[in-house]
């Protein structure tokens, strides 16, 4: 069971990351503009903020588990949140192919802005708290601590090795990530209004 929690955080944080992102651009252009050494700097300082993010969204999961009060307001914002999401992901698809010119400025430490930019990733918490509550709904999860540290744990590897990735094949990433963005985004946008939609069956019906 405790491989099971690590193989479930590397899992949906690997999946979670690998969409074309703030954190993955960047990591794209460190590669191109300074070589994969700098690019595991970046990764290492992101994959560290990771796990304080995973390990928050575990704390208010099991949280908002124990009080039903708090967990029907929060599906109730959910519905406003997702169709929000919904609008944005559908707008962006419509933007031109993403801009991977380097613009990394050169006197920048990899690491502080692998930190800075993890710190201001505002989707990471949102995101294991709903990946934690799913697990818990199929009772696949436990808030003990080894097998929260070991879900942690595996969070912070799927993280590192997707930047490590998109580092390591920077050029074709780059010729890819507006197309795949593009299609991405449509599917993210129909996902997330669906999501919106049976929340709200869900919570008023």
């Amino acid at each position: 069971m405790i491989v099971a929690f690590f193989l479930f955080g590397f899992s949906f944080s690997f999946v979670g990351s690998i969409t074309p992102s703030m954190l993955n651009m960047t990591a794209l252009k460190i590669s191109l503009e300074k070589g994969q050494k700098e690019v595991n700097k970046f990764a290492i300082g992101v994959s560290l903020v990771v796990a304080l993010q995973a390990y928050i969204a575990v704390f208010l999961t099991r949280y908002i588990s124990e009080n039903p009060l708090v967990l029907e307001t929060l599906e109730k914002a959910g519905i406003f949140i997702f169709a929000a999401l919904s609008i944005y992901f559908y707008c962006a698809s419509k933007k031109n192919k993403i801009s991977s010119k380097p613009n990394t400025r050169k006197d920048e430490h990899a690491f502080f802005t692998g930190i800075l930019l993890s710190v201001f990733n505002m989707f990471s918490i949102p995101f294991f708290c709903g990946v934690v509550v799913a697990l818990e709904s199929f009772s696949f999860f436990s808030f003990d601590v080894i097998p929260v540290v070991f879900f942690i744990l595996g969070a912070v590897l799927g993280t590192f090795l997707i930047l490590f990735l998109y580092g390591k094949f920077a050029k074709r990433a780059q010729q890819l990530t507006g197309k795949l963005t593009n299609d991405i985004n449509i599917i993210l946008a129909i996902l997330t209004g669906l999501v919106a939609i049976f929340t709200a069956i869900k919570t008023f019906l």
